[in-house]
């Protein structure tokens, strides 16, 4: 069963978002723990899910005061292909520097980190991230701290993790090269859920 995409239907009105918010954040927060995986000391993967996709919209909706149908579509547009299709992981890979100066020197050096991100299935070739597929982020000097990656996998790979292979996760660029190889199973398991 694909991951269903979000509709109008699946959000709460502003109103009721203000009632349910607390409780919302904390069961997508706690979410989350399970799908952030962290490479080196300065990069991490978040894996985007329809909870994940849901809590953004939602969250957007009310800080934009957004009520009209066409504002919530043009939401919901952007955000809905960050939700996984069944064959595939989709990720917020984002490059976490909190010095202004250090940030852009690192980005400065990190032009195309993008393309080097990978998952790999046990048993299989690591499968580098379709980045960027919405726009652009890379400069001719600089990189983006934020970048939206998709991760296409065989139905070999689908098969192999659902039956319990390690999952491993990492990045190969010359100027920053980390991995987290096994990923906890917590983060595994999570991740499987989204090849249902």
């Amino acid at each position: 069963m694909i991951m269903q995409k979000l509709q109008r239907p699946d959000l709460f009105s502003l109103e009721k978002y203000a009632e349910v918010r607390d409780d919302f954040r904390r069961r997508v927060i706690a979410h989350k723990k399970n799908r952030r995986v962290p490479l080196g000391p300065m990069a991490a993967l978040y894996f985007e899910d329809r909870l994940t996709m849901q809590y953004q919209v939602q969250e957007m909706l009310r800080i934009e005061r957004i009520f009209e149908a066409s504002g919530i579509q043009e939401e919901l547009d952007a955000y809905n292909p960050l939700i996984p299709d069944g064959s595939n992981w989709k990720a917020t890979f984002m490059v976490e520097v909190p010095d202004e100066d250090e940030r852009r020197r690192r980005l400065a050096e990190l032009i195309g980190i993008e393309d080097k991100v990978w998952v790999r299935v046990e048993g299989f070739e690591p499968v580098f991230a379709i980045a960027d597929e919405d726009l652009e982020r890379d400069t001719g000097d600089k990189t983006s701290s934020v970048h939206f990656l998709r991760f296409e996998l065989s139905p070999g790979m689908v098969e192999a993790a659902r039956a319990g292979a390690a999952l491993a996760a990492g990045v190969a660029h010359e100027n920053y090269s980390h991995q987290l190889d096994p990923l906890p199973e917590n983060i595994r398991a999570s991740l499987v859920a989204d090849l249902d």
